[in-house]
């Protein structure tokens, strides 16, 4: 990651505000507690501004379309209709953004525009519910995630409804600065700090919904004692209700299986071990619940997109 990575959001007459102040609120605001390695941001615009952002909005972006090319992430923050055609020069700036290493971040119908370059043939995408039949209708390549928060394939980021475009961005700050920082951003946005997932063609934790009382004390239980031993018939035990009931209920409230949320929980803790201690990573992947070291690694690296190894090095809080 270069010092000082450089975002660039587009901005196009019709602009989706919630979508575009999201992407602001996360990477264009001052962060004085992070250091003077954050983010510069700048505003792209796909036409001269100001830009229509709803009846009573404008932006007045930073610059053309050209802002694109020195981006390390562009943001599409929606788009002004599913069936809209884009213009081909935007289509052409993506393409040699993505060949150079650029990450592309859509939110929301945003992907619509990725989908429009030919990228995202082939690769994992999400967006809105609402959407998400009419994406798989019109791009049959894409390999259509409709039940999950956001995706990631090969620097290609995509979200679900607007909301979700929140987690996705944070997902990026984690990427970039640790979960340290990107906690101390969702604590500033009052949001949860972790919604989690791995990198290259992951399926993240979605949260449909709050966990019921007998739930939630189990997800309490497990995270304090995830060194141990969790088979859903004990996970089952605990809840006080069947296992076939226990899958049923976890995949209602985080849309994975018991066990898929026990990896992700396990996965979580020891990304916080290896940002905040010195101990041997044999020794987290104990910690983590996990009975083998060769294990750890293989899963850490799988849903992490990193070796162990490297987290720690990138993202070492403690040394």
């Amino acid at each position: 990651m270069p010092a000082c990575p450089l975002v660039a959001i587009l901005a196009y007459d019709g602009l989706c505000a919630f979508e575009f102040g999201c992407a602001i609120e996360v990477f264009g605001l001052n962060r004085p507690e992070v250091g003077a390695y954050w983010y510069r941001c700048v505003v792209a615009g796909l036409e001269e501004g100001p830009l229509r952002a709803g009846p009573r909005l404008s932006v007045m972006p930073d610059g053309d379309l050209s802002l694109l090319d020195q981006a390390d992430t562009i943001v599409v923050p929606g788009w002004r209709g599913v069936d809209t055609i884009v213009p081909e020069g935007l289509l052409l700036a993506l393409r040699r953004a993505h060949a150079r290493g650029a990450r592309l971040v859509s939110i929301c119908s945003g992907v619509f525009v990725l989908a429009a370059t030919g990228l995202l043939d082939g690769r994992r995408a999400t967006t809105h519910w609402h959407h998400t039949e009419h994406l798989a209708r019109k791009y049959p390549n894409i390999l259509v995630q409709p039940d999950v928060l956001y995706t990631e394939d090969e620097g290609l980021l995509t979200s679900a409804g607007s909301a979700a475009g929140l987690d996705l961005c944070l997902h990026v700050v984690r990427q970039d600065f640790g979960a340290k920082i990107a906690n101390q951003v969702a604590r500033r946005l009052v949001i949860p700090a972790h919604r989690d997932g791995g990198q290259a063609q992951f399926v993240p934790r979605p949260v449909a919904k709050r966990p019921g009382r007998r739930l939630g004390t189990l997800f309490d239980v497990v995270r304090t004692r995830l060194d141990e031993d969790w088979p859903v018939e004990r996970m089952a035990l605990e809840a006080g209700m069947s296992a076939r009931g226990l899958h049923r209920h976890i995949r209602e409230a985080t849309g994975v299986t018991p066990l898929a949320w026990l990896l992700n929980e396990r996965i979580a803790l020891a990304r916080e071990l290896l940002e905040t201690t010195r101990n041997p990573i044999a020794e987290i992947a104990r910690l983590s619940g996990f009975r083998s070291e060769a294990g750890f690694r293989k899963q850490f690296r799988h849903l992490s997109g990193l070796a162990a190894s490297e987290y720690r090095r990138r993202f070492d809080a403690a040394g």
